[in-house]
C-alpha cells in the first residue's frame, strides 16, 4: 500500500510503498495516454541523472482530475516530488522548502475570497525564483523538471488567461532553462493540464515537453515512471494546438471572458439577450478541430494525433480493400528506433466532392501497435464501415455516402502522412426515418 505523507512538511517516506495491482493498471494507462510533444535527448532521464530540480505548484500539489462532475473522491494523490523519490531520485530541498511555505499559505489566502459553493477556487500564482537561487541549483543538480498545471471541469467556460501562460510561467521556463543550459544540462516542462494551452511561443525553449494530462491518483508516480524510461509514453493528441486562440474559428463566438453566470439566481433570464453569455451562435458549421485546421491549411503548433515517441517508427505496405460494406485498411509499422515503444497508426479519408461542402479529410479508424522491440514489425488491421463514409443531407434528410474515388491515407497524425491508397465506393443514402424505425418500434414495444 502507498505509504501517505504530509504534503507540504516533509515529503520522507519511512519505508518504501509496495505498489497493488490497481495502482500499477493506473501508472500503465497514464503511460499510453502520456503524450510526448518535445524531446531533444533529455527523456528518458540519462543514467548520471539523480538529483532533480523540482519547480512548479504542479511538482508538489498536483491536478489528479477534472473538478466538479469530472472530479473523483481518492484516498490519496502522489505529488510528482513523492514519485521521483519513489524511483529513486533525490530532489532539491531547498527548493522543496521555498514551495512548502509557499503553497499552502498561498491557498489558505485564495480559500478566504467570497465564493459560492459550486466554485472551483483558482490556483495559486506560479513563482519565479532568485537568479542566485538557480544559479546555485543548476550547479548542483543534474536537470530541471517543471511542473505547469490548469484546473479543468465543469461549471464555467475557460477564458483566455487559461490557454496562455502567465508572465510568470513564461519566466519561470525562460530562466530555468537559461541557468541550466548555462550548466551544459537540461531543463523538461511537465504539462499537468486538461486542455489545450498556447504552446508555438515557448516549446522550443526547453529541451522535453511532457503531456500527461490529469492522470489520476497516482500521477506522480505515472509521471516519474515516464521520466524514468521505466514506461514510455504512447498517447497521440485527441485535439488540435492552434498557435492562438484567435486561430480557432469558434473564438469569435465564445464567451472567453471567463464570465461565470448564476442560473440558480435568475441568470439565465438577466443575461438570456447578452451574446456568447445567454446564447451563443455556432457558424464553425462542419469546420471544428481538426477539419477545419486541415482544409484551409492553418499553420498548428501541434497538429491532431500529434505524438512523439522514445523511438522512431516507420510505415510501410499501405492497403486498402473493398469488401462492399467493409473496408479494410492494413499497414506495417516497424520499430526502427534504439528502445522498446508503441506506435497508434491513424487512418484519414479524402471523400469524393459530392452533395455537400466536405472537409479535406477525416479521421475514420486508428490502431496502436503491441510493445515492439527495436528492428520489429507489426502488421495493424482496421476496418471502416462503409456508412461512415457518409455526410448528411440537409435537403434530403438522409445520411449519404457519395459516389466516387476514396483516398485513404494512413499516418502518425492528421500532418504526418506515411503512405494512401485510393478505392472506388458505390453510392448510399439512408433517410434519418429509416434509421429512427428500430428506435420508434422499440419504444412502442416498451410502452405495451
Amino acid at each position: 500500500m502507498i505509504v501517505k505523507t504530509p504534503r507540504f512538511k516533509d515529503y520522507k517516506y519511512t519505508n518504501k510503498p509496495d505498489l497493488n495491482a490497481h495502482a500499477q493498471i493506473t501508472r500503465n494507462s497514464a503511460a499510453e495516454g502520456t503524450v510526448l510533444l518535445e524531446n531533444k535527448g533529455a527523456l528518458p532521464f540519462a543514467s548520471n541523472v539523480k538529483n532533480i530540480a523540482l519547480y512548479g505548484v504542479g511538482s508538489y500539489d498536483p491536478i489528479p482530475g477534472g473538478t466538479g462532475s469530472g472530479n473523483v473522491n481518492s484516498s490519496y494523490t502522489v505529488s510528482i516530488v513523492e514519485g521521483l523519490r519513489n524511483n529513486n531520485y533525490q530532489v532539491d530541498n531547498r527548493i522543496l522548502n521555498t514551495y512548502n511555505s509557499y503553497v499552502k499559505p498561498a491557498k489558505a489566502e485564495i480559500a478566504k475570497q467570497p465564493h459560492e459553493w459550486w466554485q472551483t477556487l483558482p490556483l495559486p500564482k506560479e513563482i519565479v525564483p532568485a537568479d542566485s537561487d538557480l544559479t546555485r541549483a543548476a550547479k548542483d543538480d543534474d536537470i530541471a523538471v517543471i511542473t505547469l498545471e490548469r484546473l479543468s471541469g465543469e461549471g464555467s467556460d475557460r477564458s483566455i488567461a487559461d490557454f496562455n501562460l502567465s508572465k510568470e510561467e513564461l519566466e519561470l521556463i525562460n530562466k530555468v532553462t537559461d541557468a541550466f543550459h548555462k550548466e551544459g544540462k537540461k531543463a523538461v516542462v511537465v504539462l499537468n493540464i486538461g486542455g489545450v494551452i498556447e504552446s508555438a511561443s515557448w516549446k522550443n525553449i526547453p529541451d522535453a515537453i511532457l503531456l500527461p494530462w490529469q492522470c489520476g491518483q497516482e500521477i506522480g508516480n505515472s509521471v516519474a515512471d515516464i521520466l524514468s524510461g521505466k514506461l514510455f509514453p504512447s498517447g497521440k493528441l485527441p485535439m488540435t494546438w492552434p498557435v492562438s486562440v484567435d486561430d480557432v474559428p469558434s473564438t469569435k463566438n465564445f464567451p472567453a471572458t471567463g464570465m461565470e453566470v448564476n442560473s440558480f439566481a435568475k441568470g439565465q433570464t438577466k443575461y438570456q439577450k447578452m451574446k456568447n453569455v445567454g446564447y451563443t451562435n455556432y457558424e464553425e458549421g462542419i469546420y471544428v478541430g481538426y477539419r477545419y485546421f486541415d482544409s484551409f491549411k492553418k499553420n498548428v503548433s501541434y497538429p491532431f494525433g500529434y505524438g512523439l515517441s522514445y523511438t522512431k517508427f516507420t510505415y510501410s505496405n499501405p492497403t486498402v480493400v473493398n469488401d462492399g460494406n467493409l473496408i479494410q485498411v492494413s499497414v506495417t509499422v516497424t520499430n526502427d528506433g534504439p528502445c522498446a515503444g508503441k506506435e497508434v497508426a491513424e487512418v484519414y479519408v479524402t471523400a469524393p466532392k459530392g452533395h455537400e461542402d466536405k472537409p479535406a479529410q477525416e479521421l475514420k479508424a486508428f490502431a496502436k501497435t503491441r510493445t515492439l522491440q527495436p528492428h520489429e514489425s507489426q502488421t495493424l488491421k482496421m476496418t471502416v464501415a462503409k456508412s461512415d463514409l457518409a455526410s448528411f443531407d440537409e435537403k434530403a434528410s438522409a445520411w449519404v455516402v457519395d459516389p466516387g474515388t476514396y483516398v485513404f491515407k494512413v499516418g502518425a497524425s492528421s500532418r504526418d502522412l506515411k503512405g494512401t491508397a485510393s478505392i472506388k465506393v458505390s453510392g448510399m443514402k439512408t433517410k434519418v426515418h429509416d434509421v429512427l424505425k428500430p428506435v420508434v418500434k422499440l419504444n412502442v414495444l416498451a410502452q405495451k
